[in-house]
């Protein structure tokens, strides 16, 4: 009995993944669930057994067992070999819990998989390696990307079919990755899999050598989530008011964000009284401290009017209060959404009509262009300005995903036919992205050098190009950094560099290690890269960067053709055996979350301009093949 209660304690205490598989369809989503569930022997027996029957009823193939049928449940589905609805599905580890949805391809059923998507924190999507990248491939990524998913695996399926070819995973990748340089995800890890057999999902596939990246299951089971959460800014939009006595009244809620404790000041909105937290009452009990997502009735010491729809938050943390707010909306119903009709707009606990006064713009899906549009019809995305009855206290979705998104409710029939993600009505971007935002000023004339960047590439005898070194911590990019730095100034060259952790001191000392602060991290020092180039500066830029897609979009700011990357290839355990300050051991203890190549990936660079084996050369050779790169490219004049 007390090794089931321990069991059962250990089983409560893992971590929970909410995660979703998405993509264009007959990609294979509902096989790789059913490869992934009876890999992990999550199956019951008597499941197995009825799936066998199944796959030789249904015949799809031919015969032989069909994990699909575990997810497709409806008599459509098996009929056509289709996902029609999103199907939920429940498996553990020894290391985590999770939860996946199962969410259909087909264009029709956008809807379905953007429910599918809304409470998710990690998406796979399947590519079938005989097709690339399909529209609908870009659609979901898209809308991965408006719901705020932070964490995107690209799985290549059916590599069986191509032989296991590694130059097609490549071209995919690279397709995929150009793509994706225009979304707001920057977490992104590609996986070669054949979900079918099984390669690379729960085990390695032996039939691919040529990758060494973790399988799929090992990738879920690390990748860091618990950072995701926004326990900054304190809301609890109050969903019932509690009086079973006289002599006791609280309100109850789910936090949607924050922490609360017993004895902060709170206040509350719309009508902003204020007071202060009494008790924190659950169902096992008080607590001192309640974080989101927890359920609690808070009881206030001071009586005041609360009602549902309210939202509790802490002074001077307030959210955005507003009746015309702006917002991306994904269109669900065959009706267009046009200007003028009435609808019930559903945010948090509270539900007020509201009209669409226009069509911002809408996003082309396959270039993520914005087009001119007067409506938007079913399937469709677009940046829309509605106009509500009543105020809403809200903040922009990129900031904080339960308090920024809503739902758009048909009054007729009561459908949900739309959902939305508000934007700050300052941020014509999109989804408030750092990447993409314009720069604001205060109005003032825009002020330009008189000397241009010709003007001062003449001068110095150079050619003004940002060299990025990256790669793996340890493998030298520092030292390389300030070697070349050395070499070109004493050579009169206008040289600088930009070193990761240097920049961490100053300009981004507000920033953690965080998939999305790596690549606010690198978005900054491309912009300082950019105006040491306007200078006329050779910039030299020594950062981890480990993520293709936050490499290109740096590419994009500073210019491609100012961008010379260079990838310094020393292995992981060449890396390990360098490292001095004890970073990788402290990864390995679980101190340093997200730490590229133990608990988080690192992606090598798909096309750099040049690689450097550090484990096999020593500094005076890496530098005498970095002077070449530059004479080559026509930096040195």
């Amino acid at each position: 009995m007390t090794d089931i209660l321990a069991y059962l304690e250990r089983h409560q205490q893992k971590e929970l993944l909410r995660l979703l598989t998405c993509g264009s369809v007959d990609d294979g989503k509902s096989t790789l669930i059913g490869r992934l569930m009876h890999d992990t022997r999550a199956i019951y027996e008597d499941q197995l057994a009825a799936i066998r029957r199944d796959s030789v009823r249904q015949g799809t193939t031919g015969g032989e067992l069909d994990l699909a049928l575990l997810t497709d449940g409806l008599r459509a589905e098996r009929e056509q070999g289709i996902t029609i609805d999103v199907a939920y599905r429940y498996f553990s580890t020894d290391r985590r819990k999770f939860i996946i949805a199962d969410c259909p391809g087909h264009e029709q059923y956008t809807r379905n998989m953007a429910t599918g998507a809304s409470t998710c924190q990690l998406a796979i999507i399947l590519i079938d390696a005989r097709h690339g990248v399909m529209p609908q491939t870009r659609r979901h990524s898209f809308i991965c990307s408006l719901l705020g998913i932070k964490h995107l695996v690209v799985a290549v399926n059916k590599m069986d079919l191509v032989g296991f070819d590694e130059a097609v995973f490549e071209d995919i990748r690279r397709a995929y990755t150009d793509f994706a340089a225009g979304l707001q995800i920057h977490d992104i890890t590609f996986i070669p899999i054949s979900a079918r057999d099984g390669d690379n999902v729960v085990e390695a596939g032996a039939r691919m050598p040529w990758y060494q990246g973790p399988p799929l299951l090992a990738h879920l089971e690390t990748v860091h989530i618990a950072s995701d959460r926004n326990l900054r800014d304190l809301r609890l939009p109050v969903q019932l008011v509690l009086r079973p006595s006289h002599d006791f009244r609280g309100f109850a809620g789910s936090l949607a964000s924050g922490v609360l404790r017993v004895g902060d000041e709170v206040v509350v909105l719309p009508s902003r009284a204020r007071s202060t937290v009494k008790r924190l009452v659950t169902f096992d009990g008080d607590l001192e401290e309640a974080y989101a997502p927890m359920a609690v009735t808070v009881v206030l010491a001071d009586e005041v009017d609360v009602s549902r729809g309210d939202v509790i938050v802490r002074p001077g943390g307030e959210p955005q209060q507003a009746s015309e707010v702006e917002a991306m909306v994904v269109w669900m119903d065959e009706r267009p959404l046009v200007p003028g009709r009435t609808y019930l707009i559903k945010h948090n606990t509270r539900t007020v009509p509201g009209e669409l006064e226009a069509v911002l713009h809408r996003v082309d899906i396959s270039t993520l262009e914005r087009r001119p549009a007067d409506s938007l019809a079913m399937n469709e995305i677009g940046r829309c300005a509605l106009a509500l009855h009543r105020p809403i206290n809200f903040d922009p979705y990129a900031v904080n995903q339960a308090t920024g998104g809503f739902i758009i409710i048909d009054r007729t029939t009561n459908g949900t036919v739309g959902a939305g993600m508000l934007c700050d009505r300052g941020d014509r971007s999109g989804a408030g992205d750092p990447w993409q935002a314009d720069g604001v000023d205060e109005g003032g004339r825009d002020r330009r050098s008189a000397i241009t960047r010709d003007a001062r590439e003449e001068r110095f005898g150079q050619r003004a190009v940002t060299l990025l070194l990256t790669g793996l911590p340890g493998s030298g990019k520092a030292t390389l950094a300030y070697a070349l730095e050395q070499r070109l100034f004493a050579a009169g060259r206008a040289v600088t560099v930009l070193y990761g952790p240097a920049m961490r001191r100053g300009l981004a000392r507000d920033l953690g290690y965080t998939a999305d602060d790596r690549s606010e991290n690198l978005r900054r020092s491309a912009e300082v890269a950019r105006l040491f180039n306007e200078s006329g500066l050779i910039c030299v830029c020594a950062f981890v960067a480990p993520h293709e897609a936050v490499r290109a979009r740096a590419r994009q700011v500073i210019g491609e053709s100012r961008v010379l990357e260079v990838h310094l290839s020393a292995p992981l355990d060449v890396c390990r055996a360098r490292d001095r300050t004890g970073m990788y051991a402290r990864a390995d203890a679980g101190e340093l979350k997200a730490f590229p190549g133990v608990s988080a990936a690192y992606e090598a660079p798909v096309a750099p301009d040049l690689v450097l084996p550090t484990h096999e050369l020593d500094v005076e050779a890496c530098l005498a093949k970095l002077e070449a790169l530059l004479r080559e490219r026509g930096v040195l004049g």
